[in-house]
């Protein structure tokens, strides 16, 4: 008995000794932006069986809304040796992302086209080491546009996009077909950095824009509460692509659902730890949206919000 007790305390060792799977957290934004977003992603991981710190290890890279940063931290990720790569990242990485998945299977949490950016061949068929799910942000960008016009009128509409994120330039042509078949005007105003606010809105006050679209972006994600205050000081009526604006004191936002958006890359993550192949799954694209209104911010502004629309709105914020 004492001899197979000895013989077996090896092994028993080793076996506890052994590492656990580790995925990579690669995100253009910050914890404190994201928390929320990384306990839904969590809890996707924790329901497939794999709960961080016990069988499987999570490694967190934050680029803090400096999207230049994003290849590097994709890199230190690989030379980390991850299971599995998850990205929550813009399409400044696109490139990183393509060599990340020649070395290890990639999952991603988008908002462009993943077929038109060369990630993937199509939605159904990914036919390589990367899938994930889109939230299509930019073609959202005319929805927000009619909803900030049921909300106001006025000749001119500014659109703030971050001219270092290569979305901005398909947000530009998506609003511009479509303020062209509406015959609305717009203004583009660009900002890459937070040092570069103040100047977007000066030029917004020298146009004499009337309201304001803000592009979906993780620079503008992790700076939601200065950019929420900076609207507030101009009084300008606003859209924004996630619901959190709206909770910071936004006037009204519409987008897919970010948080479902994380937890389906969750479920992806551990369905490829026990071993499914990216090309298998399906990149998948947004079935819930959500239209979220500030009634609060809507009065400081002196703005009337119809009652159809606050009928259609998922969450109305008055206090």
């Amino acid at each position: 008995m004492a001899v197979g007790a000895a013989t077996a305390w090896p092994l028993m060792a080793r076996a506890q000794q052994s590492p656990l799977p580790v995925v990579g957290f690669l995100s253009g934004r910050s914890l404190a932006s994201d928390s929320h977003l990384v306990a839904t992603f969590s809890r996707a991981l924790n329901e497939a069986g794999y709960v961080n710190g016990q069988n499987v290890a999570i490694e967190f890279r934050w680029a803090d809304g400096q999207l230049n940063r994003l290849p590097e931290l994709a890199a230190e990720l690989i030379e980390r040796k991850v299971t599995v790569l998850f990205a929550g990242a813009s399409d400044v990485a696109v490139g990183a992302l393509r060599v990340a998945a020649a070395i290890v299977p990639v999952v991603i949490a988008t908002g462009s086209d993943p077929v038109a950016a060369g990630l993937v061949a199509s939605f159904n068929r990914p036919g390589g080491n990367l899938t994930g799910v889109t939230v299509f942000s930019v073609a959202l960008e005319l929805k927000r546009l009619e909803l900030l016009r049921e909300l106001t009128a006025t000749p001119l509409i500014a659109l703030l996009v971050n001219p270092n994120n290569l979305s901005a330039t398909a947000a530009r042509r998506e609003l511009n077909d479509a303020t062209r078949r509406i015959g609305q005007d717009v203004v583009v105003l660009e900002a890459g950095t937070e040092g570069e606010f103040e100047a977007a809105f000066a030029t917004l006050t020298q146009k004499r824009a009337g309201a304001l679209v803000v592009s979906d972006d993780a620079l503008f994600a992790n700076r939601r509460s200065v950019l929420v205050a900076l609207v507030a000081r101009h009084a300008i009526p606003a859209i924004y692509g996630r619901r959190d604006f709206a909770e910071a004191g936004g006037l009204i936002s519409y987008g897919a659902s970010v948080a479902d958006q994380y937890y389906q890359s969750g479920v992806y993550v551990g369905r490829i730890l026990k071993g499914a192949k990216p090309s298998d799954l399906p990149f998948l694209q947004p079935t819930k949206f959500e239209l979220a209104i500030n009634l609060k911010t809507a009065k400081a502004l002196g703005l009337a919000v119809p009652a159809p629309l606050i009928a259609r709105a998922d969450e109305v914020i008055d206090k």
